[in-house]
């Protein structure tokens, strides 16, 4: 897959080859991720499928940047130098909506408003669109999603 190609070239341009690696993850709201103890960027499976090249880009550029800067740094002033040096534009890296169609969970409050969660709650829920504090009369029941499926993706299986 060309990403990987990509992160791998990045890498290398930017003196991470060697000492830092690429992979994939299952993360369903996040597309990239910098972790620092293990000296791995991963972007997410299911997000990249819906990104744009250039959002791909970007985000390895951003994540990058987080491994150049440093493990307590965060989105301070040295990131922000480095970051822009090595061509991250800045902003929001991409605008993708969570991959909803892979969460487990479907609530339902008795009005019928629904609410997707990758999680079952562990502690009763109401729903925030009958009343925005908790409320007893719209509690949500939570469900499995009849077209969950937990067998990989197409995606998954190419990768």
């Amino acid at each position: 897959m060309w990403v990987s190609t990509k992160a791998t070239e990045l890498f290398t341009l930017h003196g991470l080859a060697g000492t830092w690696h690429f992979d994939w993850d299952r993360a369903t709201t996040r597309l990239g991720q910098c972790d620092h103890r293990r000296k791995r960027i991963t972007l997410s499976k299911h997000l990249t499928q819906k990104a744009s090249d250039d959002d791909v880009e970007q985000v390895l550029l951003h994540e990058i940047a987080h491994a150049l800067a440093g493990v307590s740094e965060g989105h301070g002033a040295k990131w922000r130098s480095l970051s822009q040096a090595i061509g991250y534009r800045g902003g929001r890296t991409h605008h993708l909506a969570p991959a909803h169609e892979l969460a487990k969970w479907r609530g339902e409050c008795p009005a019928g408003h629904e609410v997707i969660r990758f999680r079952r709650p562990g502690k009763t829920t109401s729903c925030a669109k009958c009343n925005p504090t908790f409320d007893r009369d719209h509690i949500i029941v939570w469900s499995q999603r009849p077209d969950y499926s937990a067998t990989a993706t197409s995606f998954e299986k190419a990768t």
